[in-house]
């Protein structure tokens, strides 16, 4: 009996591995079907479709606006006035009484240029620009951050998928173990303590396949948010070490030039030392010209009508305003010190994010080849371990620990590949280069550039460039 269920277990168990290895290739390796979706497309639909990125537009295409404004102050201002009224008099002079009603009417026109204000409006609209440039790299920013979080919804969605395919294969060899161990156990084989083991594997296996399939869910979900649509029938994702630097001081090196979060801080700096100037503003004096024009009607017992014309020009010296304004200087100061103190935070936060992510990716690589060889090495342990179980030199126990080895081994492996793919963007974004244009993506790039033109020199109008 033994040496006929032996092989027979045997062969079931090989059948089980390969399909198990089937299904790891599957899911690991390209795949030719026409309607499934790489991970390139999946970039590009989150690149034009996440809801975060696009508000992020919004908000700088609001920042833009903050030009315009400022432009303003070189502008002059005109004002129409108008009144009408009713007016009930009673006088008395030597020469008599007089009473009556008039009704008063007239209208006007008043504008206002200013022709020197401490320099702030100057100050104030390039400090409104470098508010626009620090936004374009805070975009930029968020950008890198949707694409990576696209990238790794995309590779947990795959991860998840084999591992629960895996675990589900893995249910099927331990039910043909239990069925086995049944029959032997039946005829005097084994004992009931090994069917009381193949059962406890068998439950732990389902709960282990049931814990895949949330997780899975869980990725689904996290891809639908990120990207916008539900997954389909995903290929392989490939990583992109070709886009990166070869060495890590050299990844450092252009971290710290080109990374958004560094560039944006530059230019923080350069806002909040115009702030300190549009401060000191306040100190100077200002001079305006003012010039109005107007007509007045009153219609008394005999029609009067006035016209007046003026033109002013007006000199303001401060003197002393309670402090505010030199509160405000020191003020401007301590916030021009913060940011400096902010760029030297994030070129050491970038630098330690290029260290982290060239060492994960390093240890990446280095699992894969461990992985496979785990795989090779429990492959053959277990077909091992199942002939010396079939001459009575191996217990059930051992039989079932083995395959577990396996599935471990292969759950390790396909984890590897995953974070091998994600570590790779990982890399390439804390450089500052995971953008469409150096991943190819296809894709129409939101250039924030556009709508700044589009406004920046508008004098009037209510309606977006996009006709909201």
């Amino acid at each position: 009996m033994r040496k006929t269920r032996g092989p027979a277990l045997k062969a079931a168990g090989g059948a089980k591995a390969a399909t198990l290895v089937a299904v790891t290739l599957a899911v690991l390796l390209p795949l030719h079907d026409t309607r499934a979706e790489t991970l390139k497309s999946a970039l590009a639909q989150a690149y034009q479709n996440n809801p975060q990125l696009n508000a992020e537009r919004a908000r700088q295409r609001a920042t833009d606006e903050n030009v315009p404004q400022a432009l303003s102050g070189y502008r002059p201002q005109f004002s129409a006035t108008a009144n009408v009224g009713v007016q009930y008099y009673d006088s008395s002079t030597s020469s008599g009484n007089a009473k009556g009603t008039t009704i008063p009417r007239g209208v006007g026109i008043t504008g206002t240029q200013t022709i020197f204000n401490g320099f702030r409006t100057a100050n104030q609209t390039r400090a409104a620009e470098g508010q626009v440039l620090a936004g374009r790299e805070a975009l930029r920013v968020l950008e890198q951050q949707v694409l990576l979080d696209a990238v790794t919804a995309y590779m947990n969605v795959l991860r998840d998928t084999a591992i629960l395919e895996l675990q589900r294969r893995n249910v099927e060899v331990l039910e043909e173990q239990l069925r086995q161990t049944r029959d032997r156990f039946n005829v005097g084989e084994v004992t009931r303590t090994d069917v009381a083991q193949s059962e406890s594997r068998l439950a732990a296996a389902r709960s282990s396949s049931l814990a895949a399939q949330a997780n899975l869910s869980a990725s689904r979900a996290a891809f639908r948010r990120v990207i916008g649509v539900e997954p389909a029938k995903l290929t392989p994702g490939m990583p992109v070490d070709r886009l990166s630097p070869r060495t890590m001081a050299a990844a450092v090196a252009r971290a710290i030039v080109e990374n958004p979060s560094v560039t944006s801080a530059t230019y923080g700096i350069d806002v909040a030392q115009l702030q300190v100037k549009i401060s000191e503003g306040a100190l100077y004096p200002t001079l305006s010209v003012q010039g109005s024009v107007s007509q007045q009607y009153d219609s008394s017992p005999i029609i009067q009508k006035t016209f007046a014309a003026a033109a002013v020009a007006q000199l303001s010296i401060p003197i002393y305003q309670g402090g505010t304004e030199y509160s405000l200087i020191r003020q401007s100061k301590e916030t021009l010190g913060q940011q400096r103190l902010n760029l030297e935070l994030q070129r050491d936060g970038v630098r330690a994010n290029v260290v982290q992510a060239w060492g994960q990716l390093d240890a990446a690589r280095a699992q894969i080849q461990a992985a496979q060889a785990q795989v090779t090495a429990a492959e053959i342990a277990l077909n091992g371990v199942r002939e010396e179980a079939r001459v009575g030199q191996r217990t059930t126990l051992d039989v079932l620990n083995a395959q577990q080895e396996l599935v471990n081994a292969r759950v390790a492996l396909v984890t590897a590949q995953r974070d091998r793919v994600v570590n790779s963007y990982t890399l390439l974004g804390a450089t500052g280069r995971l953008s469409p244009q150096a991943l190819g993506l296809g894709v129409q790039v939101y250039d924030p550039r556009i709508h700044y033109h589009q406004v920046r020199d508008a004098w009037t109008g209510m309606r977006t460039p996009d006709g909201r």
